[in-house]
């Protein structure tokens, strides 16, 4: 079957599907080592208190007919133990059925896991990857070649990704057709990288380069992703290059580097001296029969991302159905200018005056120590300071977590603070917590030479008054 079958991709397939596994580790890593904190039985918004509030067809997971700590552990260790056995090649060492059985279970376990994390997984990435990793199922294995009509919806995924979040840079902020954006972005993004200091100190005609860059990469480029070879190969060079480009300037989770694995795609592996093409058998009629349908289904739900696209209230991020199977994405419609944050401290002094010593949390990658560089943790996510950021924006953000937190905080709680840097109480917690906004600038070239600094803070209000350790053991006890 020549129309089905595109046997000068095996090493695109090869590369991505890895690639993608790779992706999956890091994301089932990240949801065991930090899930108790968050979403387990004690943690600020858990997951038994939620799925009884929502139901099953909304939200569909395994964790809606019976959560524990050990099971959701589980299923976060068992999906990056077999994430990892992918990227070993795994995959390609079993019948094609048992392939598609393993990333099925991927994302299948990783659905289950969105599907209950609330707030802390309400991100684009999260859904960006349930939809590559669901395509990567139909991907096949080295039993048969790569299907052509699953490479072109790995394209149309690449194309919305990017042309969406073009779209709503351009109807979004002024400041980017303005060309102004990265004047204050790369300082105000959540979670500034170790060169982003960098980037924010070059001269400003080289952020408008920056800003008309993206746009030619975000607005035109991806055309390109649909066309003919050699034109969707250059298109995903310019794609994955641009994407390196923010790798360098941010810490964005996995969205850059699972956007490279995408862009993937649209590669033609012939293209490589030296590659030859291995042949391996037909596939089998179910395993087209499969595909087809598949692609027919994507098709049909494409229907609400293209109207969105292409309405004047287009939104950023959103999934149209619970399996998050075709969805929308798009990023940074407003930029602000100012960046804040919230700096938590406490105190083991039994009454606060004007005098009492306050000693800070630190946190992992947000700001918070002026002299502290900022470090690269991406593709990993530290989801407690992507939503300490949007708390910063607005009180809003940090309604039916940010009290929680404290209450752990005041309580010691070990699963809470592994998920900071430091623990400014190690003989016990303290009797006092309280939390201030700041604004946050980097210093200049000249304040750094000064003081060694990477930041200049400036108090501008309580965030939340000082509160007592007996306060929430009274709230615990009603």
């Amino acid at each position: 079957m020549d129309w089905f079958a595109a046997s000068d991709y095996w090493l695109t397939r090869l590369v991505l599907q890895r690639a993608l596994a790779g992706v999956y580790l890091v994301a089932f890593v990240s949801a065991a080592l930090q899930f108790r904190a968050l979403i387990g039985e004690r943690g600020l918004t858990p997951v038994p208190r939620f799925v009884r509030r929502v139901p099953f067809r909304a939200f569909p997971s395994l964790f809606q007919w019976r959560y524990s700590d050990w099971l959701f552990a589980s299923v976060s260790w068992g999906g990056a133990a077999l994430s990892a056995a992918v990227v070993a090649g795994a995959a390609d060492a079993v019948p094609l059925w048992a392939s598609m059985l393993m990333w099925a279970l991927l994302w299948l376990a990783y659905l289950s896991i969105v599907n209950v994390g609330q707030i802390w997984y309400s991100f684009g990435w999260e859904s960006l990857l349930l939809e590559a990793g669901f395509l990567a199922v139909f991907l096949g294995n080295d039993e048969t070649d790569p299907p052509v009509l699953v490479l072109w919806l790995l394209r149309w995924l690449a194309f919305r990704l990017e042309f969406g979040a073009g779209l709503i840079k351009w109807r979004g902020d002024r400041c980017w057709r303005e060309l102004t954006c990265l004047d204050h972005h790369h300082e105000t993004q959540p979670m500034p990288g170790p060169l982003s200091r960098f980037f924010h100190r070059l001269p400003k005609p080289l952020h408008r380069v920056e800003v008309a860059a993206n746009h030619v990469a975000q607005l035109v480029v991806p055309f390109g992703l649909l066309m003919p070879q050699p034109v969707a190969t250059f298109a995903a060079a310019v794609v994955i290059v641009t994407q390196l480009w923010l790798v360098l300037s941010g810490n964005f989770s996995w969205l850059n580097w699972l956007t490279i694995v995408i862009a993937l795609a649209a590669v033609d592996s012939s293209l490589v001296a030296g590659t030859p093409t291995p042949s391996p058998a037909a596939a089998p009629l179910w395993y087209v029969v499969l595909v087809c349908a598949v692609a027919a289904l994507v098709i049909a739900l494409s229907f609400w991302p293209v109207r969105n696209m292409i309405s004047r209230g287009q939104q950023m991020n959103a999934s149209f159905n619970s399996l998050h199977l075709v969805n929308t994405y798009g990023a940074f419609g407003s930029v602000t200018r100012v960046r804040h944050e919230i700096v938590v401290e406490g105190t083991d002094e039994e009454e606060p005056g004007e005098r009492t010593v306050w000693r800070e949390y630190d946190f992992r990658g947000k700001p918070g120590d002026v002299s502290r560089m900022p470090r690269q943790f991406a593709p990993y996510h530290l989801r407690l300071d992507w939503q300490m950021w949007f708390a910063a924006l607005s009180p809003a953000y940090a309604a039916g977590w940010f009290e929680p937190f404290v209450t752990r905080l005041l309580e010691g709680d070990r699963d809470t603070l592994r998920l900071l840097r430091r623990n400014p109480f190690p003989g016990g917690p303290p009797t006092h917590v309280r939390a201030l906004l700041y604004r946050y600038r980097f210093t200049t070239r000249e304040e750094r030479r000064e003081t060694g600094d990477w930041w200049h803070r400036t108090l501008v209000r309580e965030f939340m008054p000082p509160v007592p350790a007996a306060t929430h053991e009274e709230r615990s006890d009603r």
